[in-house]
Protein backbone atom coordinates (compact mmCIF):
# COMPACT_ATOMS: atom_id res chain seq x y z
CA UNK A 1 0.00 0.00 0.00
CA UNK A 2 1.43 3.10 -1.03
CA UNK A 3 1.71 6.30 1.19
CA UNK A 4 -1.23 8.53 -0.79
CA UNK A 5 -3.77 5.35 -0.42
CA UNK A 6 -2.78 4.69 3.53
CA UNK A 7 -2.94 8.77 4.30
CA UNK A 8 -7.46 8.28 4.74
CA UNK A 9 -6.82 5.20 6.81
CA UNK A 10 -4.24 7.07 9.08
CA UNK A 11 -6.95 10.36 9.25
CA UNK A 12 -9.72 7.92 10.26
CA UNK A 13 -7.54 5.76 12.93
CA UNK A 14 -7.23 9.73 14.73
CA UNK A 15 -10.24 10.66 14.25
CA UNK A 16 -11.35 7.52 16.23
CA UNK A 17 -8.66 7.49 19.09
CA UNK A 18 -9.24 11.40 19.86
CA UNK A 19 -10.04 12.16 23.47
CA UNK A 20 -12.86 11.78 24.77
CA UNK A 21 -14.79 15.36 25.08
CA UNK A 22 -12.82 16.82 22.42
CA UNK A 23 -14.55 18.73 20.12
CA UNK A 24 -12.89 18.74 16.59
CA UNK A 25 -15.33 20.89 15.22
CA UNK A 26 -17.16 23.23 17.03
CA UNK A 27 -21.19 22.74 17.14
CA UNK A 28 -22.65 25.67 17.29
CA UNK A 29 -26.21 23.80 17.70
CA UNK A 30 -25.53 21.75 20.19
CA UNK A 31 -27.49 22.82 23.47
CA UNK A 32 -25.80 23.26 27.05
CA UNK A 33 -27.17 22.44 30.51
CA UNK A 34 -26.42 22.00 34.53
CA UNK A 35 -26.93 19.32 37.01
CA UNK A 36 -28.91 21.18 40.06
CA UNK A 37 -28.92 20.03 43.61
CA UNK A 38 -31.92 20.97 45.90
CA UNK A 39 -33.30 20.83 49.38
CA UNK A 40 -36.87 18.80 49.33
CA UNK A 41 -39.30 22.06 49.57
CA UNK A 42 -36.72 24.31 47.77
CA UNK A 43 -37.11 26.09 44.07
CA UNK A 44 -34.80 24.49 41.42
CA UNK A 45 -34.22 26.52 38.08
CA UNK A 46 -32.93 25.07 35.05
CA UNK A 47 -31.39 27.34 32.24
CA UNK A 48 -30.39 25.58 28.51
CA UNK A 49 -29.22 27.53 26.18
CA UNK A 50 -27.69 27.39 22.60
CA UNK A 51 -25.45 29.44 20.47
CA UNK A 52 -27.28 28.58 17.05
CA UNK A 53 -30.53 28.02 17.29
CA UNK A 54 -31.13 27.78 13.31
CA UNK A 55 -34.47 29.50 13.66
CA UNK A 56 -35.59 26.65 16.17
CA UNK A 57 -36.75 26.62 19.69
CA UNK A 58 -35.63 25.34 23.00
CA UNK A 59 -37.59 23.03 24.45
CA UNK A 60 -37.53 21.28 28.43
CA UNK A 61 -39.00 17.80 29.22
CA UNK A 62 -39.21 16.05 32.64
CA UNK A 63 -37.72 12.36 33.71
CA UNK A 64 -41.06 11.19 32.29
CA UNK A 65 -40.56 12.61 29.13
CA UNK A 66 -43.37 14.77 29.36
CA UNK A 67 -42.66 18.64 27.49
CA UNK A 68 -42.77 21.19 30.34
CA UNK A 69 -42.45 24.16 28.17
CA UNK A 70 -41.87 24.58 24.35
CA UNK A 71 -40.07 28.05 24.04
CA UNK A 72 -42.48 30.28 25.83
CA UNK A 73 -45.70 27.91 25.83
CA UNK A 74 -46.55 26.07 28.49
CA UNK A 75 -47.18 22.42 28.12
CA UNK A 76 -48.04 21.30 31.39
CA UNK A 77 -50.40 21.81 33.71
CA UNK A 78 -48.01 22.33 36.95
CA UNK A 79 -48.19 25.40 38.53
CA UNK A 80 -45.12 25.17 40.07
CA UNK A 81 -43.17 25.00 37.09
CA UNK A 82 -42.72 28.48 35.55
CA UNK A 83 -41.28 30.56 32.73
CA UNK A 84 -38.29 32.49 33.78
CA UNK A 85 -36.67 33.37 30.47
CA UNK A 86 -37.29 32.67 26.58
CA UNK A 87 -34.83 34.06 23.98
CA UNK A 88 -33.79 32.41 20.74
CA UNK A 89 -30.67 31.65 22.64
CA UNK A 90 -32.20 30.34 26.02
CA UNK A 91 -34.73 28.72 27.94
CA UNK A 92 -35.03 28.77 31.59
CA UNK A 93 -37.54 27.79 33.83
CA UNK A 94 -38.15 27.70 37.90
CA UNK A 95 -39.45 24.51 40.03
CA UNK A 96 -40.78 25.22 43.24
CA UNK A 97 -41.44 23.06 46.32
CA UNK A 98 -39.46 20.67 44.89
CA UNK A 99 -40.51 16.84 45.96
CA UNK A 100 -38.47 13.71 45.89
CA UNK A 101 -40.34 12.60 43.51
CA UNK A 102 -39.55 15.40 40.91
CA UNK A 103 -35.89 14.25 41.42
CA UNK A 104 -34.03 12.44 37.34
CA UNK A 105 -32.79 13.66 34.64
CA UNK A 106 -34.19 16.49 32.51
CA UNK A 107 -34.14 16.64 29.27
CA UNK A 108 -33.44 19.97 26.64
CA UNK A 109 -34.17 19.80 22.82
CA UNK A 110 -33.89 21.89 19.77
CA UNK A 111 -35.39 20.55 16.76
CA UNK A 112 -32.99 21.15 14.15
CA UNK A 113 -31.59 18.59 11.96
CA UNK A 114 -30.58 16.20 13.25
CA UNK A 115 -32.36 16.83 17.08
CA UNK A 116 -29.66 17.78 19.65
CA UNK A 117 -30.29 17.39 23.20
CA UNK A 118 -28.80 18.05 26.73
CA UNK A 119 -29.13 16.29 30.23
CA UNK A 120 -29.70 17.87 33.08
CA UNK A 121 -29.64 15.68 36.78
CA UNK A 122 -31.84 16.80 39.09
CA UNK A 123 -30.76 15.93 42.64
CA UNK A 124 -33.70 16.24 45.75
CA UNK A 125 -31.98 16.18 49.27
CA UNK A 126 -34.30 14.59 51.92
CA UNK A 127 -34.21 16.80 54.99
CA UNK A 128 -33.63 14.90 58.50
CA UNK A 129 -36.49 14.76 60.54
CA UNK A 130 -35.65 15.90 64.30
CA UNK A 131 -33.87 13.22 66.14
CA UNK A 132 -35.76 11.31 69.07
CA UNK A 133 -33.68 9.94 72.49
CA UNK A 134 -34.85 6.72 74.25
CA UNK A 135 -33.55 4.47 76.51
CA UNK A 136 -33.42 7.11 79.57
CA UNK A 137 -34.95 5.89 83.09
CA UNK A 138 -36.31 8.35 85.41
CA UNK A 139 -33.35 8.50 87.35
CA UNK A 140 -29.80 6.92 87.87
CA UNK A 141 -27.00 6.36 90.45
CA UNK A 142 -23.98 7.21 90.93
CA UNK A 143 -21.22 5.04 88.81
CA UNK A 144 -24.05 3.16 87.07
CA UNK A 145 -24.12 2.49 83.32
CA UNK A 146 -26.77 3.35 80.72
CA UNK A 147 -27.65 3.40 77.13
CA UNK A 148 -29.45 6.01 75.23
CA UNK A 149 -30.40 5.62 71.43
CA UNK A 150 -30.68 8.35 68.69
CA UNK A 151 -33.12 8.22 65.63
CA UNK A 152 -33.86 10.08 62.63
CA UNK A 153 -35.83 9.42 59.80
CA UNK A 154 -36.64 11.18 56.18
CA UNK A 155 -32.84 12.15 54.90
CA UNK A 156 -31.57 11.54 51.54
CA UNK A 157 -29.09 10.78 51.24
CA UNK A 158 -28.04 9.24 54.79
CA UNK A 159 -27.39 11.90 57.69
CA UNK A 160 -24.94 11.27 60.72
CA UNK A 161 -25.46 10.84 64.03
CA UNK A 162 -23.50 12.62 66.25
CA UNK A 163 -22.97 12.88 70.83
CA UNK A 164 -22.04 15.52 73.23
CA UNK A 165 -22.41 15.74 76.97
CA UNK A 166 -22.38 19.70 77.64
CA UNK A 167 -19.36 20.83 75.32
CA UNK A 168 -18.08 16.99 75.26
CA UNK A 169 -18.08 14.73 72.59
CA UNK A 170 -19.37 10.93 73.39
CA UNK A 171 -18.23 8.30 71.55
CA UNK A 172 -21.00 6.52 70.19
CA UNK A 173 -21.58 4.03 68.19
CA UNK A 174 -21.10 4.51 64.07
CA UNK A 175 -24.28 5.69 62.69
CA UNK A 176 -26.49 2.66 61.39
CA UNK A 177 -28.52 3.18 58.12
CA UNK A 178 -31.94 1.47 56.71
CA UNK A 179 -33.58 2.25 53.67
CA UNK A 180 -37.45 3.92 54.41
CA UNK A 181 -40.65 2.49 52.59
CA UNK A 182 -40.77 5.01 50.26
CA UNK A 183 -37.42 3.79 48.50
CA UNK A 184 -36.04 6.99 48.23
CA UNK A 185 -34.97 8.33 52.21
CA UNK A 186 -33.15 6.78 54.42
CA UNK A 187 -33.55 6.49 58.78
CA UNK A 188 -30.37 6.21 60.51
CA UNK A 189 -29.68 5.46 64.21
CA UNK A 190 -26.87 5.45 66.79
CA UNK A 191 -26.10 4.38 70.68
CA UNK A 192 -23.89 5.89 73.03
CA UNK A 193 -23.17 3.79 76.38
CA UNK A 194 -21.26 5.75 79.59
CA UNK A 195 -20.91 5.63 83.27
CA UNK A 196 -22.42 8.41 84.95
CA UNK A 197 -20.80 10.36 87.91
CA UNK A 198 -22.40 12.29 90.39
CA UNK A 199 -20.88 15.75 88.70
CA UNK A 200 -23.29 14.27 86.08
CA UNK A 201 -26.72 15.30 87.79
CA UNK A 202 -28.68 17.78 85.43
CA UNK A 203 -26.58 17.11 82.12
CA UNK A 204 -28.02 17.14 78.87
CA UNK A 205 -26.83 14.46 76.56
CA UNK A 206 -27.35 15.92 73.19
CA UNK A 207 -27.88 13.63 69.58
CA UNK A 208 -26.87 15.94 66.61
CA UNK A 209 -28.26 15.38 63.08
CA UNK A 210 -25.59 16.00 60.44
CA UNK A 211 -26.61 16.69 56.67
CA UNK A 212 -25.72 18.87 53.95
CA UNK A 213 -29.77 20.05 53.13
CA UNK A 214 -28.98 21.63 57.01
CA UNK A 215 -26.35 23.83 55.56
CA UNK A 216 -25.06 23.98 58.97
CA UNK A 217 -28.29 24.66 60.78
CA UNK A 218 -28.46 22.56 64.01
CA UNK A 219 -31.05 19.90 64.42
CA UNK A 220 -30.40 18.06 67.57
CA UNK A 221 -32.82 16.85 70.64
CA UNK A 222 -30.76 16.87 74.19
CA UNK A 223 -32.13 14.66 77.40
CA UNK A 224 -31.51 16.10 80.97
CA UNK A 225 -30.12 13.00 83.14
CA UNK A 226 -30.66 12.95 87.17
CA UNK A 227 -28.03 11.22 89.14
CA UNK A 228 -28.49 10.40 92.72
CA UNK A 229 -25.23 10.59 95.10
CA UNK A 230 -24.12 10.43 98.53
CA UNK A 231 -24.08 13.89 100.23
CA UNK A 232 -20.92 16.11 100.93
CA UNK A 233 -20.69 17.79 104.08
CA UNK A 234 -19.00 20.96 105.41
CA UNK A 235 -18.88 22.80 108.57
CA UNK A 236 -18.64 26.57 108.75
CA UNK A 237 -18.28 28.84 111.88
CA UNK A 238 -20.15 32.20 111.85
CA UNK A 239 -18.33 34.11 113.52
CA UNK A 240 -15.20 32.62 111.88
CA UNK A 241 -13.28 33.43 114.58
CA UNK A 242 -15.46 32.53 118.06
CA UNK A 243 -14.43 34.43 121.53
CA UNK A 244 -15.84 33.96 124.91
CA UNK A 245 -18.81 35.43 125.76
CA UNK A 246 -20.12 35.76 121.57
CA UNK A 247 -22.87 33.67 120.13
CA UNK A 248 -21.80 31.08 117.55
CA UNK A 249 -23.40 29.25 114.90
CA UNK A 250 -21.63 26.29 113.48
CA UNK A 251 -23.67 25.25 109.91
CA UNK A 252 -23.56 21.24 108.74
CA UNK A 253 -23.62 22.27 104.98
CA UNK A 254 -24.86 19.03 103.09
CA UNK A 255 -24.60 18.67 99.29
CA UNK A 256 -26.37 15.56 97.48
CA UNK A 257 -29.24 14.19 95.26
CA UNK A 258 -31.35 13.94 97.37
CA UNK A 259 -30.27 16.49 99.74
CA UNK A 260 -29.91 15.28 103.20
CA UNK A 261 -32.91 15.08 105.22
CA UNK A 262 -31.34 14.44 108.69
CA UNK A 263 -28.43 15.85 110.84
CA UNK A 264 -26.77 14.54 113.77
CA UNK A 265 -24.13 16.80 115.96
CA UNK A 266 -21.94 15.08 118.08
CA UNK A 267 -19.01 16.38 120.27
CA UNK A 268 -15.93 13.82 120.71
CA UNK A 269 -15.45 12.52 124.10
CA UNK A 270 -19.29 13.72 124.87
CA UNK A 271 -21.89 11.25 124.93
CA UNK A 272 -25.16 10.81 123.89
CA UNK A 273 -24.69 12.84 120.51
CA UNK A 274 -25.79 16.37 120.77
CA UNK A 275 -28.05 16.98 118.86
CA UNK A 276 -30.52 15.28 115.95
CA UNK A 277 -32.22 17.70 113.84
CA UNK A 278 -33.92 18.30 110.38
CA UNK A 279 -31.83 22.22 110.77
CA UNK A 280 -28.21 22.16 109.77
CA UNK A 281 -26.84 24.84 112.13
CA UNK A 282 -25.40 23.73 115.54
CA UNK A 283 -26.27 26.90 118.14
CA UNK A 284 -24.12 28.17 120.88
CA UNK A 285 -25.76 31.14 122.94
CA UNK A 286 -22.79 32.30 124.89
CA UNK A 287 -19.52 30.76 123.94
CA UNK A 288 -17.43 29.30 127.13
CA UNK A 289 -13.87 27.85 127.28
CA UNK A 290 -15.55 24.63 127.81
CA UNK A 291 -16.96 24.49 124.52
CA UNK A 292 -14.03 23.63 123.13
CA UNK A 293 -13.20 20.59 121.19
CA UNK A 294 -14.23 18.91 118.08
CA UNK A 295 -17.43 18.22 116.83
CA UNK A 296 -18.94 15.87 113.93
CA UNK A 297 -21.77 16.61 111.72
CA UNK A 298 -23.34 13.23 109.95
CA UNK A 299 -25.79 14.50 107.27
CA UNK A 300 -28.26 11.71 106.01
CA UNK A 301 -29.75 11.02 102.68
CA UNK A 302 -31.79 7.94 101.20
CA UNK A 303 -28.37 7.29 99.27
CA UNK A 304 -26.79 7.36 102.40
CA UNK A 305 -24.27 9.28 104.52
CA UNK A 306 -21.09 11.66 104.89
CA UNK A 307 -19.74 13.17 108.13
CA UNK A 308 -17.69 16.47 108.58
CA UNK A 309 -15.55 17.63 111.63
CA UNK A 310 -14.67 20.82 113.12
CA UNK A 311 -12.86 22.11 115.72
CA UNK A 312 -13.53 24.78 118.11
CA UNK A 313 -10.73 26.47 120.27
CA UNK A 314 -12.73 29.59 121.97
CA UNK A 315 -10.26 32.28 122.40
CA UNK A 316 -10.70 35.10 124.81
CA UNK A 317 -13.12 37.81 125.19
CA UNK A 318 -10.41 40.45 124.29
CA UNK A 319 -11.35 42.46 121.43
CA UNK A 320 -9.94 41.57 117.78
CA UNK A 321 -9.94 43.27 114.90
CA UNK A 322 -13.09 44.69 113.48
CA UNK A 323 -15.02 46.37 110.58
CA UNK A 324 -16.08 48.66 113.63
CA UNK A 325 -12.42 49.51 115.26
CA UNK A 326 -11.16 50.15 111.91
CA UNK A 327 -13.92 52.50 110.94
CA UNK A 328 -13.06 54.43 114.18
CA UNK A 329 -8.90 53.76 113.48
CA UNK A 330 -10.41 55.74 109.92
CA UNK A 331 -12.12 59.02 111.97
CA UNK A 332 -9.98 59.32 114.51
CA UNK A 333 -6.82 59.75 111.42
CA UNK A 334 -9.37 61.80 109.55
CA UNK A 335 -10.00 64.44 113.17
CA UNK A 336 -5.61 64.16 113.34
CA UNK A 337 -5.45 65.29 109.75
CA UNK A 338 -7.84 68.37 110.25
CA UNK A 339 -6.41 69.25 113.68
CA UNK A 340 -3.04 69.35 111.80
CA UNK A 341 -4.51 71.92 109.12
CA UNK A 342 -6.01 74.04 111.74
CA UNK A 343 -2.09 73.91 113.72
CA UNK A 344 -0.20 75.15 110.07
CA UNK A 345 -3.16 78.04 109.65
CA UNK A 346 -2.60 79.60 113.15
CA UNK A 347 1.34 78.94 112.50
CA UNK A 348 1.14 80.77 109.20
CA UNK A 349 -2.05 83.32 110.96
CA UNK A 350 0.45 84.00 114.25
CA UNK A 351 3.83 84.59 111.61
CA UNK A 352 1.54 87.36 109.49
CA UNK A 353 0.40 88.83 112.14
CA UNK A 354 3.99 89.60 113.93
CA UNK A 355 5.53 90.34 110.66
CA UNK A 356 2.81 93.46 110.18
CA UNK A 357 3.09 94.40 113.95
CA UNK A 358 6.62 94.63 113.60
CA UNK A 359 6.32 97.40 110.16
CA UNK A 360 3.66 99.13 112.48
CA UNK A 361 6.22 99.67 115.49
CA UNK A 362 9.37 100.93 112.92
CA UNK A 363 6.58 103.67 111.66
CA UNK A 364 6.38 104.84 115.03
CA UNK A 365 9.84 104.81 115.70
CA UNK A 366 10.46 106.71 112.18
CA UNK A 367 7.99 109.21 112.85
CA UNK A 368 9.62 110.16 116.43
CA UNK A 369 13.24 110.79 114.39
CA UNK A 370 11.59 113.51 112.57
CA UNK A 371 10.41 116.07 115.69
CA UNK A 372 12.47 118.56 117.31
CA UNK A 373 14.42 118.17 120.73
CA UNK A 374 13.60 120.27 123.40
CA UNK A 375 16.94 122.20 123.06
CA UNK A 376 15.90 123.17 119.80
CA UNK A 377 12.25 124.26 120.61
CA UNK A 378 14.07 126.61 123.55
CA UNK A 379 16.69 128.29 121.50
CA UNK A 380 13.79 128.99 118.73
CA UNK A 381 11.49 130.29 121.43
CA UNK A 382 14.71 132.54 122.37
CA UNK A 383 15.08 133.97 119.15
CA UNK A 384 11.27 134.92 118.82
CA UNK A 385 11.77 136.34 121.97
CA UNK A 386 14.47 138.90 120.82
CA UNK A 387 12.76 139.37 117.47
CA UNK A 388 9.42 140.82 119.37
CA UNK A 389 7.74 142.33 122.49
CA UNK A 390 5.91 139.42 123.45
CA UNK A 391 7.82 137.05 125.15
CA UNK A 392 6.93 132.77 125.34
CA UNK A 393 8.98 130.20 125.95
CA UNK A 394 7.75 126.31 124.64
CA UNK A 395 8.28 123.45 126.37
CA UNK A 396 8.47 119.96 124.90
Amino acid sequence: MGAPAALPLLLLFACCWAPAGANLSQDDSQPWTSDETVVAGGTVVLKCQVKDHEDSSLQWSNPAQQTLYFGEKRALRDNRIQLVSSTPHELSISISNVALADEGEYTCSIFTMPVRTAKSLVTVLGIPQKPIITGYKSSLREKETTTLNCQSSGSKPAAQLTWRKGDQELHGEPTRIQEDPNGKTFTVSSSVTFQVTREDDGANIVCSVNHESLKGADRSTSQRIEVLYTPTVMIRPDPPHPREGQKLLLHCEGHGNPVPQQYLWEKEGSVPPLKMTQESALIFPFLNKSDSGTYGCTATSNMGSQKAYYTLNVNDPSPVPSSSSTYHAIIGGIVAFIVFLLLILLIFLGHYLIRHKGTYLTHEAKGSDDAPDADTAIINAEGGQSGGEDKKEYFI
